[in-house]
């Protein structure tokens, strides 16, 4: 299928948009309109009228429309045409991802109206782990509350974790059957999986997306008491806590800043609470690094991708520390290079191979877009 496919990612305040060739993978066009709800951008509608004008030289080489949806619920995680039915369905299903559904939604039904003649696709965060081992998927709470109100495992950034293990495979030149590995996407959300034969075993984050690694603002881990805790004892609504653990928790919420290159400066400064923000962020990633090894007994790669996981050295190098014994031998040459492109930042002779791999989410969605139209 020739042509290209816009992709867009929208969030409460913001409208992430590109246009991709799925089969080159060349990216035509690519921005975002951020302060959506403000004085100069009043709704998701004027978003996407100014993503239009932007990309007014490639809309009559559109094929597609796809949509990044967080949450389809148990049953909804295929690419899935949208329809009428198929909204009123994830309408339904927001309150597993009260964050990030309703935004998308909303994204859609602008796009909708707006390019009613191209097929809209959604592509679901949680495909890759749709069907994960079912010991790893369960959450050890009454069985019958969990099946009513579908209380599962389900896992998100399934786009990026399932390209980045894809294009690892290919930058080692080793069948993907045969690699066990752990993908590292850190950025403002972060999450972690343990992947068999290119199929995933295990992720950080759970039924929704605030389990797991220290993020950007979300808390990850956290003892389910303390919830009940600041309910009963501190006087916290649930909207309050709720709201708390993500957007004033992680790193922000212990530091004070959320950006790995501004932390970085605080600490540098002298900042010990900029410290303590750091180094619990690198303690919970280093226990499911050690975590996943266990469960995959060793790997094959490991693979650092997303914003921070990219560009911040001093995160892999800290994450990798004294594991030599486990056969992860870090070259720190390799590591601190500034280099964009997929890359090899361990020895040479490290058991374990540690790589750097730009993730592409944008075209993972277009070339499942593109599938899906041409049948």
């Amino acid at each position: 299928m020739s042509g290209n496919v816009l992709v867009l990612n929208s969030g409460s305040s913001s409208l992430k948009y590109a246009v991709m060739d799925p089969i080159s993978g060349e990216t035509v066009g690519r921005g975002i309109v951020e302060r959506i709800g403000e004085a100069e951008v009043r709704d998701h509608g004027e978003a996407l009228q100014v993503a239009s004008e932007r990309l007014d030289h490639v809309v009559g080489s559109l094929v597609a429309v796809g949509h990044r949806v967080v949450h389809g619920g148990p049953d909804i995680y295929q690419p899935t045409l949208i329809d009428d039915d198929l909204i009123a369905r994830l309408e339904k299903l927001s309150p597993l991802a009260p964050l990030h559904n309703p935004p998308a939604l909303l994204g859609i039904e602008v796009a909708r109206r707006t390019l009613p003649d191209l097929p809209h696709i959604a592509v679901f965060d949680t495909a890759f782990f749709h069907n994960l081992p079912a010991a790893a998927a369960t959450y050890a709470i009454d069985r019958d509350v969990a099946e009513q109100w579908h209380v599962r495992r389900y896992g998100f950034h399934g786009t990026s974790h399932q390209y980045v293990s894809e294009q690892a495979a290919l930058f080692l030149g080793k069948p993907l059957e045969e690699l066990r590995q752990v993908v590292l996407h850190l950025g403002n959300g972060a999450s972690a999986s343990a992947i068999v034969g290119g199929r995933p075993v295990d992720t950080s984050m759970g039924l929704t997306p605030l389990e797991g690694l220290v993020m950007g603002t979300r808390s990850g881990d956290i003892d389910p008491g303390v919830l009940v805790y600041l309910w009963r004892t501190a006087g916290m609504s649930v909207e309050d806590i709720e709201d708390m653990l993500n957007h004033s928790a992680g790193v922000r919420g212990l530091g004070g800043e959320n950006d790995f290159r501004l932390l970085h400066k605080r600490i540098d400064a002298g900042d010990e609470d900029a410290r303590l923000a750091y180094d619990v962020y690198i303690h919970r990633l280093r226990k499911y690094i050690g975590a996943y090894l266990a469960l995959l007994g060793g790997a094959d790669v490991i693979t650092f991708t997303a914003g921070v996981g990219e560009n911040d050295a001093a995160v892999r190098r800290d994450a990798l520390r004294g594991l030599q014994r486990l056969g992860i031998e870090l070259d720190e040459e390799r590591n601190a290079s500034p280099e964009r492109t997929a890359r090899r930042i361990s020895t040479d002779e490290s058991p374990t191979a540690v790589l750097v791999v730009p993730t592409n989410e944008e075209l993972a969605i277009a070339r499942a877009c593109a599938d899906l139209v041409k049948g």
